[in-house]
């Protein structure tokens, strides 16, 4: 008799937990979910966290899935492969992957950054820094071909400086190896994403004389883009998640460093507080986060030159071709 019982109440909790676990699931049954792959994981993305950590995507009736796929070709791979639906990269990928022929573009809908993300960092601290000083220097650059590197050599063309013939230009180093490589005595200058420029200076090994986004202008640095097809497919979708996004542009703008670090601290465990404030601080005073998603004419046609610049470029590729603004103004005028 007491086993019946036993079992009984065994099989009533059953139910109860099976109930409770279906009551839980069908709280997210009616959001579609959409799979982000990031480039990587950086302060300069800091909206993007901000929209996942105030809730605004489910607002807007999503179930977002945040996944970093280190590098551009690994992101675009993850993209064309519809492992992710949905990519936060840099605006020249896409016209890489057009130029080599394809019969479904990669559309970018939704801007996130809108200029050059890195620094120019030296050894020694200097009052009043001269961009000249670079001249006959060791300098620590990026890959060549990525959007780091292009921009940081478009600006230096732009302040009279041929990164070719004016400088010791080291381009061999992996994107993750650069900060090590410098702290090791590799270079006289380096250009560095933050937090990293920023946690050098704390600790001594760099100071930060400069900015490649001061110089280089707007330009669709890093978007988010997706299949046209899918696209086509999912209009609803992509409005509503360029909707989220521009509700965390408004607040970003509207909010200091401190107010920003404290929401996208999760992303971040590892850096100190004050790290992230500063970093944070130096993107907002540059203007590096787009304060609405979308992605004009003159931008593109300055991510042109830029790629054209750095010989990357067999033909320009007009904005019209590979560019939706659709959603972003529609996202400005739904979002007050």
């Amino acid at each position: 008799m007491k086993r019946r019982i036993i079992m009984s109440l065994l099989l009533s909790t059953v139910l109860v937990v099976t109930a409770v676990l279906a009551g839980c699931g069908n709280q997210n049954s009616d959001k579609t979910k959409v799979r982000i792959g990031e480039v990587t994981r950086s302060l300069f993305y800091a909206p993007q966290y901000v929209a996942l950590e105030k809730g605004y995507f489910e607002e807007e009736g999503l179930d977002v899935e945040l996944t970093t796929t280190p590098g551009g070709d690994k992101t675009m791979t993850a993209l064309l492969s519809n492992a992710i639906d949905v990519a936060l990269v840099g605006s020249e990928t896409s016209i890489y992957v057009y130029q080599q022929g394809t019969d479904d573009p990669i559309i970018n809908f939704a801007q996130l950054t809108q200029t050059d993300g890195t620094f120019l960092v030296a050894r020694e601290a200097v009052d009043v820094f001269d961009w000249n000083a670079l001249k006959g220097a060791v300098f620590l650059g990026q890959r060549k071909g990525g959007m780091p590197q292009m921009a940081g050599e478009f600006a230096l063309k732009k302040l009279g400086i041929d990164p070719k013939t004016d400088l010791e230009l080291i381009q061999n180093v992996d994107f993750a190896n650069i900060p090590a490589a410098f702290a090791s005595g590799t270079g006289n200058y380096v250009q560095l994403f933050e937090p990293t420029a920023s946690i050098f200076e704390k600790e001594g090994k760099g100071h930060v004389v400069a900015s490649f986004g001061a110089e280089s202008g707007h330009l669709p640095y890093t978007v988010f883009m997706a299949k046209e097809s899918y696209i086509n497919k999912n209009e609803k979708t992509v409005q509503s998640f360029t909707n989220a996004i521009q509700k965390a542009q408004l607040w970003v703008a509207s909010n200091d460093a401190e107010a920003i670090t404290d929401v996208v601290l999760p992303y971040f465990e590892n850096v100190d507080r004050d790290i992230l404030i500063s970093s944070i601080d130096r993107y907002k005073q540059q203007g590096s986060f787009a304060t609405d998603p979308v992605i004009d004419e003159a931008e593109w046609n300055n991510l042109l030159d830029v790629i054209t610049s750095a010989g990357e470029l067999e033909k320009r590729t007009e904005h019209s071709e590979l560019v939706n603004t659709d959603f972003a103004e529609k996202s400005i005028e739904a979002v007050k």
